[in-house]
């Protein structure tokens, strides 16, 4: 058995912090896949700390060294002002940050908070794009280095999850060699892409915190960027629409095109953003078996998200 308090000093040590000033730790809920811990301190300082799963613990293969693409993700969002959390320490087996102001975008908000929150997350996401790397792909190395270009890269991850789905005897909706076949179909539009951007993801709101402490409603930082990588731009809009349509919300499409992003949805645009809610749907339904998901959860899967893979590669196919 871990001793939480004991691993949480020694890391607040090596960080060159005092481990006697640990006041509280407590678990934060909301992941799943690393341990999150919140540290305060006595001087009212506050960490998040993160852990990931015993090597024995099955997952996805792209969630190998998951911690080292957070990280990355931090140092370059902070590259183009958007506020996240900031690196403290980090070492093979764990990662310990700064903590953002504000709690997870819920539904106390007014629309008139709402309507301008979407609006700055539009201009925060844009800066983020802003952003380029070294190549396309996982920066933790998970499924091999960086490739050149996104055809590259993007069909391996593919690849990855549908093996992923066959290794773990996922339910799908559709065969897993007819998704492999509809989405290879598609492959030739991810050429227009020739920039490698910083993608977070996993922008749903619960990764997004707002902050009311001084006044009117702010974005006080966007977190979990463990599931970041290099690539398409665009691939971030599934996630922000999460089981929904990114074209549908203006609020944000307008602060995302007034901070200079581009959004087009041209046949090969929309091909594309096809592919991403078709891989980001493989992965919320075979993730799953790994994460021995309940009863609940299996069944809000099913009704929820199968149709919406349907519906990608349904979309795939027609534009192809």
């Amino acid at each position: 058995m871990v001793d939480s308090w004991e691993r949480a000093r020694h890391i607040l040590e090596g960080a060159g912090l005092d481990p006697g000033r640990l006041a509280r730790l407590a678990p934060l809920t909301g992941g799943t896949y690393n341990t999150v811990e919140e540290l305060l301190l006595t001087d009212g300082s506050r960490y998040v700390l993160k852990i990931p799963p015993a090597a024995a613990v099955p997952g996805m293969r792209h969630e190998k060294r998951l911690l080292v693409s957070e990280a990355e993700f931090y140092r370059s969002a902070a590259r183009a002002g958007v506020p996240t959390p900031r690196q403290v320490s980090a070492g093979d087996d764990f990662l310990l940050m700064t903590a953002v102001p504000g709690d997870p975008w819920d539904g106390t908000l007014t629309d008139v908070e709402q309507t301008a929150l979407r609006a700055e997350l539009g201009r925060q996401v844009a800066r983020l794009h802003g952003v380029t790397g070294p190549g396309f792909g996982y920066p933790s190395g998970a499924l091999g280095p960086l490739a050149p270009d996104w055809r590259t890269a993007f069909t391996a991850m593919f690849d990855a999850v549908l093996d992923d789905a066959r290794r773990y005897g996922a339910r799908l909706p559709r065969p897993v060699d007819a998704v492999a076949r509809t989405a290879a179909s598609a492959y030739g539009a991810l050429d227009e892409v020739t920039d490698p951007c910083l993608v977070h993801f996993d922008l749903w709101r619960g990764n997004i915190l707002v902050d009311r402490a001084d006044g009117p409603a702010r974005i006080g930082g966007l977190i979990d960027g463990e599931r970041m990588f290099w690539g398409d731009p665009s691939a971030d809009f599934v996630s922000l629409a999460l089981l929904g349509d990114i074209r549908k919300d203006e609020e944000f499409l307008a602060g995302y095109r007034e901070a200079g992003g581009r959004a087009r949805f041209d046949a090969p645009a929309r091909l594309r953003l096809a592919l991403y809610r078709a891989y980001l749907y493989l992965i919320m339904l075979t993730e799953t078996v790994p994460r021995e998901a309940g009863e609940e959860q299996q069944r809000w899967v099913r009704e929820r998200v199968d149709p919406e893979l349907v519906a990608a590669l349904d979309e795939i196919e027609r534009g192809s």
